[in-house]
């Protein structure tokens, strides 16, 4: 089990919000994480720690198709994000560079920021420890799975290549 503490977002919350574009003009993903969620939380970029845990509503990662959004969360320290729902292209984004995400209806409702969730990614477990609520989340199938936990697409497929 991993376990971390809750940063709470609502609906629809864009690629641009995440990162805004003033800062897109960098590659390095420490840069990126200096300004994860400034545009929504002056907080959050200074106080995350590693193992947090981002969760959200309906819909998290719309806007553009930039995989700058989950490359500033991941390099932020986030081990995971759990939203209602996913924008597609975040949702495949996310995947490709390793950030966990999972999906659940009413989580998002029932739990606050600073609550403290465990989480197991293999069985998609998650349990609210400040209110004693579990969840089972949608998991990845074990390809997925094994794909997230490799670091992501280029990770993976390097290991394949030297099978």
């Amino acid at each position: 089990m991993n376990i971390g503490k809750v940063w709470k977002y609502a609906d629809n919350i864009d690629t641009d919000v995440i990162i805004p574009a003033r800062y897109l003009n960098t590659a390095s993903h420490e840069e990126l994480a200096k300004h994860c969620m400034e545009d929504i939380d002056t907080s959050f970029a200074q106080e995350v720690k590693a193992s947090d845990i981002i969760v959200a509503g309906e819909n998290f990662g719309c806007g553009s198709s930039r995989e700058h959004a989950p490359i500033a969360i991941k390099a932020s320290g986030i081990a995971i994000v759990i939203a209602k729902s996913f924008a597609r292209i975040f949702y495949r984004n996310a995947i490709n560079i390793g950030l966990p995400i999972l999906e659940h209806p009413t989580l998002s409702d029932e739990c606050n920021k600073n609550d403290i969730l465990e989480f197991d990614l293999t069985s998609g477990i998650v349990k609210n420890t400040t209110t004693g609520k579990e969840y089972t989340c949608n998991k990845f199938p074990q390809e997925i799975q094994n794909l997230v936990n490799a670091g992501g697409l280029i990770n993976y497929t390097r290991e394949k290549l030297k099978h």
